[in-house]
C-alpha cells in the first residue's frame, strides 16, 4: 500500500484511529505514544520476538545502557553501522524500557509497501538521501521537542571495513534546531554475523551543546558533526581493546 492510498478524513494533529483512516504522515507526525493501541501491541509483540531470537543467535550486551534509558529528554542517538542487527539491538532495548524511539530509514524502502507499513508503525520515518531533506529535519525536530529519541546512522550505509568513511551531518542540524543533545553509541562484533558470536554495544554520555567551544551556530554545527562521530569511533576502539575476543 502506498502512502498516497492511505487517506484520512481526520484533520492533521487530530486523534488517530485504531484500525483505518490514518496516513503514513499521521504515524510520522504524531507522538509514538499516541499511535493506536492495536498497532503498539503488535509492534510490542514483534519487539519481544526479536529480543529472544537475536539474543539466541548473536548474544548481545549493552554496556552503560542506563545512559540510554534513564534520560527523559529527546536525544539524537548516533551509531556506527555494521549490520541490520544494529538498529534492532537499540530499538528493542529502548522499546522494552518504554523509551520512545524513532529511527530514520532511507526512503528507498518506501518502494516496498509492507516495509513502509511496518516501519511507520514501529516509529520509523524516511529520509531522502543525497538531498537537503528539510522536511525530515523539521519532522525530527518536532519529535525531539516532544521527548522522543531519534536514532540515525551518519555513515549512511553498513561499513564492512575500517576506512575513512564519509559521514553525513544531518543529525547535528536536527539536534541543534531542537536544542537536543547528541548521544553516541558504538557497536562491535556485528560486521560478520555468525551463530552464537557475541556482539557488544557501548553507550556514551550525551554531548551537550554547551560543551562545544564554538560560539556561532554554524561553527557549533560543524563542531558537533566532528565531535559526535569521533566519540562513536573512540568507544568502538575502546570496546575492541577491552574485548579482543569479540571480532568484527
Amino acid at each position: 500500500m502506498s502512502e498516497k492510498t492511505e487517506k484520512s478524513d481526520a484533520p492533521q494533529g487530530g486523534r488517530m484511529r485504531a484500525f483505518a483512516g490514518n496516513t503514513y504522515d499521521d504515524y510520522y507526525d504524531h507522538d509514538i505514544r499516541e499511535h493506536p493501541l492495536p498497532g503498539r501491541l503488535f509492534i510490542g509483540a514483534i519487539v519481544r520476538i526479536l529480543w529472544v531470537i537475536t539474543k539466541l543467535l548473536w548474544p548481545w550486551k549493552i554496556e552503560e545502557a542506563r545512559r540510554l534509558l534513564d534520560d527523559p529528554r529527546g536525544r539524537v542517538v548516533i551509531m556506527n553501522h555494521e549490520s541490520m542487527l544494529d538498529p534492532v539491538v537499540v530499538v528493542v532495548t529502548m522499546w522494552l524500557a518504554h523509551v520512545p524511539v524513532r529511527i530514520v530509514y532511507k526512503s528507498e524502502f518506501d518502494k516496498i509497501g509492507p516495509a513502509t507499513w511496518l516501519f511507520s508503525r514501529a516509529g520509523g520515518f524516511p529520509v531522502e538521501r543525497g538531498t537537503a531533506d528539510m522536511k525530515t529535519v523539521r519532522r525530527a525536530r518536532a519529535m525531539l521537542m516532544r521527548g522522543e529519541c531519534v536514532l540515525i546512522y551518519p555513515e549512511g550505509t553498513r561499513v564492512r571495513e575500517d576506512t575513512d568513511q564519509q559521514t553525513h551531518g544531518g543529525y547535528a542540524i536536527m539536534a541543534q534546531l531542537a536544542k537536543a543533545p547528541v548521544q553516541p553509541v558504538a557497536i562491535i562484533g556485528a560486521r560478520h554475523l555468525r551463530f552464537r558470536k557475541p556482539v557488544l554495544v557501548k553507550v556514551g554520555e550525551p554531548i551537550e551543546w554547551s560543551e562545544l567551544s564554538a560560539a556561532k551556530r554554524k561553527e557549533q554545527l560543524s563542531e558537533m558533526e566532528r565531535v559526535g562521530m569521533a566519540r562513536v569511533y573512540e568507544m568502538r576502539d575502546e570496546l575492541r581493546r577491552e574485548h579482543p575476543e569479540v571480532r568484527d
